[in-house]
């Protein structure tokens, strides 16, 4: 048995990467699947009675015995089935069995964040529901991008890294991408707040890249390394840039010495195929202990809005999200139980970034039952109908014997202002 039940789950077309929360070194350790190899064959297959995921899914293509799936999330996104014999499955329950059988040296999870290359909604309900199936807590599942978990990496690591911007080259076998972390305005939330985001900010087809592969071809890896120098020359342009990322199988072989040169050139920079589920492993890590997530990812589909409410945590009274700045709003459905102090209105704010604004909205509590102070036990539930309305449903659940739950409850519309494509203008 593996230590740790905080899960970073890459995952994409081709393979998928755990990373897991290692309880004694504090911090995320990747499960090899091979010595040195991380990346996990997104393949299901059959053999008689038996399944297998993984390499061993695709030994079985290797010897043509039994039968073997690929593209798991393509088909489960297009509600596929899959026929073999007399038998039939649904892709989607294919995926989840993959998924289960890749975590199965991890009995007990309590939090879990998948990471995509991108991501949508249609996407996030599907991975969602194959871990509410396995019993992991809705409220600890989380799912989001690889910018995002590149963001939530960089977080835990020495601030010098990205104390200006910081590169993210992604280069699979004919494409290179370029992507820059940086932080947005300060003052941005009444300036208590860092708020960082990541742009793409290049990207490039190099044939070449095709013929340094399988084999090192010399002369046209000189040329892919040629090329990409001044790649990174205009990418780098104007810019004042703390560190760099480099991952993708397309980094694999040495054909870049001299962009390598050029990358280290008064900066650090950082190699490695596990840098997403890691910064997943983080994110797990930070929506379970973190109170109130300080710095914060902002992307175009990111809610900008804030509704806080007025409550104390573990001893100390703060203007508590419900809902955060830098969440997805279908992800934003949640439930919490409070004790009120006195029987008394409960006052929302709603805090806009992009506006500078904050509003209060008020739930009247005037038609709740009265009782003594900490003997009101309510369930406050967020439900987004859309990415600009959300119900705040509050309901009386009784405290024990003395007070029978109750079938008072209200329920107030909040409109949020989104972006409005005025992301940029936060920067």
């Amino acid at each position: 048995m593996m230590q740790g039940n905080i899960i970073g789950y890459e995952i994409n077309e081709k393979t998928c990467q755990i990373s897991f929360y290692n309880d004694q070194q504090l911090e995320p350790e990747t499960l090899e699947s091979e010595s040195d190899n991380y990346q996990i064959p997104l393949i299901i297959g059959k053999l008689r009675d038996t399944w297998a995921y993984g390499k061993e899914a695709k030994r079985l293509v290797s010897i043509s015995e039994g039968f073997t799936v690929t593209r798991l999330l393509e088909r489960s996104l297009d509600g596929e089935k899959v026929e073999f014999g007399e038998d039939t499955y649904d892709a989607v329950w294919l995926l989840s069995k993959f998924i289960q059988m890749s975590l199965q040296a991890f009995p007990k999870i309590d939090g879990i964040v998948f990471t995509v290359p991108e991501l949508t909604e249609e996407l996030a309900k599907l991975l969602r529901g194959i871990a509410v199936r396995m019993n992991i807590d809705k409220q600890h599942i989380f799912i989001q991008d690889y910018k995002e978990s590149f963001c939530n990496y960089l977080f835990y690591q020495p601030k010098e890294l990205w104390q200006y911007e910081a590169a993210l080259f992604c280069c699979d076998r004919n494409e290179i991408k370029a992507y820059m972390l940086r932080r947005l305005k300060p003052g941005l939330g009444g300036g208590k707040t860092t708020f960082v985001t990541v742009d793409e900010v290049a990207s490039a087809h190099m044939k070449e890249l095709a013929a340094v592969y399988p084999v090192l071809n010399e002369d046209k890896a000189r040329e892919a390394d040629s090329m990409f120098c001044k790649f990174i020359e205009g990418v780098f342009d104007k810019r004042i840039v703390s560190s760099v990322f480099l991952t993708g199988e397309g980094f694999e072989n040495n054909w870049y010495p001299n962009a390598l040169r050029l990358l280290c050139n008064g900066r650090r920079a950082f190699i490695g195929n596990n840098l997403y589920s890691k910064g997943a492993c983080f994110t797990s890590y930070r929506k379970m202990y973190m109170q109130v997530e300080d710095p914060v990812y902002l992307s175009d589909g990111k809610l900008t809005d804030q509704i806080t409410l007025n409550l104390r945590v573990n001893g100390q009274e703060m203007w508590y999200p419900i809902v955060s700045w830098g969440a997805q709003w279908y992800e934003s459905n949640n439930q919490w139980e409070v004790l009120l102090e006195k029987v008394e209105d409960i006052e929302l704010h709603i805090e806009s970034l992009v506006q500078g604004t904050v509003r209060t909205e008020v739930i009247p509590m005037d038609k709740f039952p009265r009782r003594s102070e900490y003997a009101m036990r309510l369930m406050i539930e967020t439900l987004f109908m859309d990415e600009k309305t959300c119900k705040i449903i509050v309901r009386d659940m009784g405290f024990g014997e003395f007070y029978p739950a109750t079938d008072f409850q209200k329920e107030k519309i909040i409109h949020l202002g989104g972006n409005d494509g005025k992301f940029s203008s936060m920067s």
